[in-house]
């Protein structure tokens, strides 16, 4: 079965809306969906270096994938590309950027100055993916006021009036435990519809308006073990 290009293309306006043209996706697995954001990452790492055109056994084994994962995750979303001459990196970057809302800009908020927060901070990746810090907040008084990376350390009391004015749609949560939930609440009232949650915590609010993404390290590094062991007892 040949493959088509795909139908939706940019406006190119860069004006923060999503792209019309692509359909909504189905349900998919979370498993996909990270390995889409990772097909992004060897995409556009590809297009710098100057390549046009990949072939998905290609892209499988920069991955450590095969390359019918490649089309099953793809194929969720519509049809990329042609069968012997594989797909066009700009194309399928914008598809897939289209597919993961990264098409537009994000503004975020980050609650959280500690040593874990002053790292993602100096992360760059953010800016390169449409993500845009707006504001860095914290409620030790010694840290208001400092400067961390472009901002300055704001206090917490500030942080519906900034999610407010700087239309804020996403926040990284890097704080303590005991304090997650009642940050997530004070998230959710003011606006911001998504938390990517690094408190070792499990954060759920009242409401049906928030999604929540947990980033436990501590877990991972658990599943990390788990994997390990049993890729050597097999």
């Amino acid at each position: 079965m040949a493959l088509e290009q795909p139908t939706g293309k940019n406006d190119g306006q860069g004006s923060g809306r999503r792209n019309q043209n692509v359909p909504t996706p189905p349900p998919v697995s979370a498993a996909t969906v990270t390995r889409m954001a990772l097909y992004l990452r060897e995409l556009q790492q590809l297009h710098r270096s100057g390549q046009v055109r990949i072939q998905s056994s290609v892209m499988a084994k920069r991955l450590g994938l095969n390359d019918s994962q490649v089309r099953r995750d793809l194929s969720c979303f519509g049809q990329f590309g042609q069968r012997g001459i594989g797909y066009s990196i700009p194309s399928l970057t914008k598809a897939i950027q289209a597919i993961l809302g990264t098409d537009r800009s994000w503004n975020v908020v980050m609650i959280g100055a500690g040593n874990l927060g002053r790292a993602l901070a100096g992360y760059r990746g953010f800016n390169q993916q449409n993500f845009r810090l707006a504001g860095i907040f914290d409620s030790d008084p010694e840290k208001v006021g400092t400067v961390l990376g472009a901002l300055t350390i704001r206090s917490l009391q500030d942080l519906e009036s900034v999610v407010e004015s700087e239309k804020v749609d996403l926040a990284i949560l890097a704080v303590p435990a005991n304090s997650a939930t009642l940050v997530a609440q004070r998230l959710e009232v003011a606006g911001v519809t998504g938390i990517l949650n690094f408190a070792p915590v499990t954060v759920r609010t009242p409401g049906s308006g928030l999604t929540v993404v947990d980033v436990d390290l501590a877990v991972e590094l658990q599943r990390l073990a788990f994997a390990v062991i049993n890729q050597k007892n097999s």
